[in-house]
């Protein structure tokens, strides 16, 4: 059952993935603006907040299992509607039907991991899951950067829109037998303040990792195809270039250095993960061969390997069972506001490559640097008597 979910896992994200090098150059090629092409890779994002509430109250009301099949048969429909995209204001209503139906399922496959891990091993748990994320940005950029270079963006969405399909028929028949969350713990769920989520520091610190990880993401989306194309070259290397930084957190989810994540504090590793993502928008802001934009994604690569089990561990230690698809719907909807924001900002301000890179490394590196003096102070009043 485990191993399934973490299928659902993988191809939720090779859905989100597989978007990042087609979606703007998409959009441009219906007639988009700047704004409405950043709009367009956003909008996937803004619904996919809504649905991510509503599916993390719904987890916890009745479990993962019905919103996981209507999740999955929704998003395959709304897939096969690119298809019929014959403008910019057709692409944003296909985007927001797109991004609210996925939106309900990545909370309900989180919530069921995170319940049955060993709270000794909860970190090298959430890096497997992150392993799988990190196959889905391998697999996904790549596939769709390639195969769209000879066919369409269209086709890629089609394709997914099937594979969600088989996975709603299979989870029918593999996990309709199993109750995820018990009676007691759904009563308990019904007088759960919400408040209390936005009030405990480290569910604060969860929600802020998830939002600015996805913020650069938003950029990355936005920005990099753009670039790559005015370099010279094709979505293929887009793909292969969003993919490298998937490779290099997938070793550092399965290798032996995963079990830094039970043994260093959340904190700490937050903290050096956001630095490295901040490092390589710097970078990128100033390369221009493709040897050292293959460096500044791999540097990006270890970020996100330490930042997602980070933010994923402070979720859980935050959190119990009863309320844990709340908090985890919460999460993701900070992480589709984060590529909202970094997508949208980016394409308002209309900023060159460069000044979006290296605004979006400003950003990530003073995060960190205020990550490290809420560290010194947490500990400076520990030792107080």
């Amino acid at each position: 059952m485990r191993a399934f979910v973490y299928i659902i896992v993988f191809f939720s994200f090779f859905d989100l993935f597989s978007q990042l090098p087609i979606m703007s150059p998409f959009a441009l090629s219906l007639g988009a603006s700047s704004f409405m092409t950043g709009l367009a890779v956003g909008m996937y994002s803004f619904s996919n907040t809504i649905g991510n509430v509503i599916s993390g109250f719904m987890t916890d009301r009745r479990g993962p299992f019905v919103i996981l099949l209507v999740g999955l048969f929704a998003s395959g429909i709304s897939l096969l509607f690119y298809a019929f995209a014959s403008g910019p204001v057709s692409l944003l209503g296909i985007r927001f039907v797109h991004g609210f139906m996925e939106g309900l399922i990545v909370p309900a496959a989180f919530t069921f991991l995170a319940n049955r891990a060993e709270e000794s091993k909860r970190g090298r748990s959430v890096a497997i899951s992150g392993a799988f994320v990190g196959m889905a940005a391998i697999i996904g950029p790549a596939y769709s950067g390639i195969v769209a270079s000879k066919t369409g963006a269209p086709f890629i969405m089609t394709t997914n829109g099937i594979i969600m399909f088989i996975l709603a028929i299979a989870a029918f028949f593999i996990l309709r037998s199993v109750s995820f969350v018990k009676r007691e713990k759904i009563e308990g769920a019904k007088h759960f303040r919400i408040r209390y989520l936005f009030k405990h520091p480290g569910m604060i610190r969860a929600f802020a990792g998830a939002f600015f990880l996805m913020f650069s993401q938003g950029v990355l989306a936005l920005v990099l195809p753009l670039k790559v194309e005015a370099l010279g070259f094709d979505t293929k290397s887009t793909g292969l270039l969003l993919s490298t930084f998937g490779i290099v957190a997938i070793l550092i989810f399965l290798l032996p250095i995963n079990r830094i994540f039970d043994k260093v504090r959340p904190m700490i590793t937050l903290a050096f993960g956001i630095s490295m993502m901040g490092m390589s928008m710097l970078f990128l802001s100033q390369v221009t061969e493709m040897q050292l934009l293959y460096l500044a994604m791999a540097l990006y690569g270890i970020g996100f390997a330490f930042l997602f089990p980070s933010i994923n561990s402070l979720l859980i230690d935050s959190s119990s069972p009863e309320f844990r698809g709340k908090a985890y719907g919460y999460f993701y909807a900070f992480f589709s506001i984060g590529v909202v924001a970094g997508s949208s900002l980016i394409g308002y301000l209309d900023l060159t490559f460069k000044g979006g890179f290296m605004l979006t490394g400003i950003v990530l590196l003073s995060v960190a640097a205020y990550t490290i003096m809420g560290m010194r102070r947490s500990l400076l009043l520990t030792e107080e008597p």
